[in-house]
């Protein structure tokens, strides 16, 4: 039976512990729940790198999970939860270690995904469901998560914190008002990952139009050789290379004072989005309907499509919702000269707003 919204729980414990973009659409879940159920004693089980991204949410309470810990890392989130017993679980996140890791909060309710988005055998750590529906974008279907308790999301905000020290970063790193291009060449899927010369050609033609050219990633070796990749294919461009030398927080800064952000279905993606910043996406391994920026998508490159008659051999309307296509060379569907005519649409359309 549903709590009816004019009733809200007492006490709610979220389970979603990663990854960066997935963390970032449960933050509009938890502003609906503050705004409406005020009351409400909010508890995120979150993963250790996202606890950086989302951990100085006001009124939360947070219970840092580090998988790498193995079980060792289970037993601080028990020891963390102290016996306590909510009177809800939201169980966001259906993979096997999350699964078990609900096992060990005790909650009257345990909401879980519909029968065709479970796996791993979610449907025993849960009594009830979302509803079943297709052709959610991923931040509605974790909003819907509300829904068995007798809320519905209707607003979407994120408002996420920003030190004044990371603004400080980025106003360092990007001063004045020079239209900036943005590039996070690299998802944690490696096979949604665009060839480097083809960024490298979108960035020389940003430059070429008096853009200020950005590269973000993180602090991997796999990462900073991607890169590397792309700076040695540049003939017109001297990007500002912050690869690694910037944190979640301030890469957040940098990405509110870019204009435009190029990257592949990744958690940049997300949290561009999440700031109010135009992203312009490479789909063709994953549908842009569903996991591309929330806000707006018509900056995006959509070869999803064609992936799928490439590589299922049917139209994508014919895959299960979700459906991903990674595979080797799916990227490649994405010519240069369609993320090129993208970024000259938006560049337009910013000039015809913002004249010089």
């Amino acid at each position: 039976m549903s709590v009816p919204a004019a009733t809200p729980p007492e006490t709610l414990c979220l389970l979603r512990t990663s990854a960066l973009g997935d963390v970032s659409h449960v933050v509009p879940l938890v502003r609906t729940v503050q705004a409406h159920w005020p009351s409400t004693a909010l508890t995120w089980i979150v993963g250790k790198l996202e606890y950086k991204l989302v951990g100085d949410l006001p009124n939360v309470e947070f219970i840092v999970f580090d998988k790498a810990k193995g079980r060792e890392g289970y037993t601080a989130v028990r020891r963390a939860l102290g016996g306590r017993r909510f009177d809800a679980l939201l169980h966001m996140q259906v993979a096997l270690r999350s699964n078990l890791l609900s096992a060990l909060v005790s909650a009257r309710q345990r909401v879980g995904y519909d029968a065709a988005r479970a796996r791993d055998l979610h449907g025993l750590f849960v009594n009830q469901r979302i509803p079943a529906r297709s052709g959610d974008h991923v931040l509605d279907a974790i909003g819907s998560f509300l829904e068995p308790l007798g809320l519905k999301q209707t607003e979407i905000r994120w408002d996420l914190p920003v030190p004044q020290a990371a603004e400080a970063f980025a106003e360092q790193h990007l001063p004045g008002t020079v239209p900036t291009l943005l590039v996070s060449p690299c998802s944690s899927h490696r096979l949604r990952n665009w060839r480097p010369e083809r960024y490298a050609a979108v960035m020389d033609h940003a430059a070429r139009r008096g853009w200020r050219v950005v590269l973000c990633g993180g602090p991997s070796t796999y990462e900073r050789e991607f890169g590397d990749a792309i700076t040695r294919g540049l003939a017109h461009c001297e990007p500002v290379d912050l690869i690694g030398k910037d944190t979640l927080k301030q890469l957040l800064a940098l990405l509110r004072r870019a204009d435009l952000v190029l990257t592949p279905d990744s958690g940049p993606m997300h949290l561009a989005n999440a700031m109010g910043t135009a992203v312009l996406g490479l789909h063709a391994a994953s549908n842009p309907h569903r996991s591309g920026p929330y806000s707006e998508r018509r900056w995006c490159v959509d070869r999803y499509d064609a992936a799928a008659r490439r590589f299922r051999g049917k139209p994508a309307a014919q895959l299960r919702w979700g459906t991903k296509i990674e595979h080797e060379g799916v990227m490649d569907l994405i010519e240069t000269d369609a993320a090129i005519e993208r970024f000259d649409a938006f560049a337009q359309e910013r000039r015809a707003n913002r004249p010089e």
